[in-house]
């Protein structure tokens, strides 16, 4: 019967955790949909601001887009990876530290590589080989366009004085909720124009070409790095409620196993309690 009591309480543990796992997973699609709707409505806007970005540097001079798009030799490097503040999301932030560390090893071995860390759970891990300028967890907390613009400009200061040479985003690109893509992004400098680009269309520029490219310069990084953190959170919830969709699955697999064994050992008992009870039965008889 010490058996029996043992299973069962495990059934009714499985059974909470049951309910806690579904739960989160309800949580997780709703906030998933505000999420989702949030970056497709946000990357038409974006893509098109960098490629009009781009295809009017392609058109002027070499220095006229400034510090900003200045190719350096790369010898000092800062990451920006962007991990949540929570876990029970499957491997999504681990997806972010290993690439982030393969990323280290692979291109930048011997190099000055330092962090900026926007999420709790890379910064506790990846602060301990390496290291962390900065750590952004408030930002999910209230996750604006002005929020991210500080960010933004606290990177654009850095790369700007030449503490860095290069700048990269670490970050998970949402595809859909069970999917999502591991993406190394360049942030600093300015990709140069990419081949097929149009820079030759006829267009009257006010005001001028050189100052639309500073004017827009600033504008379309704050945008970039809000659009990389605005996938990460839409990420972040598809992969925690595929994690507990799964769980939950799980959960009640084990929990149906457990009731089979509990009622075989039920069953079990109850005939030993007929056996003993007819065996008296016989020796009385005798």
């Amino acid at each position: 019967m010490a058996n029996l009591k043992e299973i069962r309480n495990r059934i009714t543990s499985i059974g909470s955790t049951m309910q806690i796992t579904s739960a989160m997973k309800m949580v997780s699609a709703a906030k998933l949909k505000k999420a989702q709707d949030a970056i497709t409505q946000m990357r038409p806007y974006a893509n098109k601001l960098t490629e009009l970005l781009q295809s009017l540097s392609a058109t002027l001079d070499g220095d006229i887009g400034g510090v900003y798009s200045e190719q350096k030799e790369v010898s000092k490097v800062l990451l920006v990876t962007i991990t949540s503040n929570r876990g029970l999301c499957g491997g999504f932030n681990s997806s972010i530290i290993k690439e982030t560390v393969k990323n280290i090893e692979t291109n930048y071995a011997g190099k000055q590589v330092d962090l900026l860390t926007i999420g709790k759970k890379g910064n506790d891990i990846l602060s301990k080989s390496n290291n962390v300028i900065e750590n952004n967890n408030d930002v999910f907390d209230d996750l604006t366009f002005e929020n991210v613009a500080v960010i933004a400009e606290k990177i654009m200061k850095l790369f700007a004085e030449g503490s860095y040479d290069r700048v990269e985003l670490v970050y998970n690109r949402f595809k859909n909720a069970a999917t999502q893509i591991t993406t190394i992004e360049q942030f600093l400098p300015i990709a140069p124009v990419e081949g097929g680009t149009n820079v030759n269309a006829d267009y009257i520029f006010e005001p001028s070409k050189p100052e639309i490219v500073l004017e827009l310069i600033p504008k379309s990084l704050k945008t970039q790095l809000y659009k990389a953190i605005r996938d990460s959170f839409a990420s972040e919830h598809g992969a925690r409620m595929t994690a507990m969709h799964k769980a939950t699955d799980n959960a009640t697999d084990l929990r149906n196993e457990l009731l089979l064994t509990y009622n075989k050992a039920r069953q079990a008992a109850i005939t030993n309690e007929i056996l003993e009870i007819v065996g008296g039965a016989e020796a009385l008889n005798n």
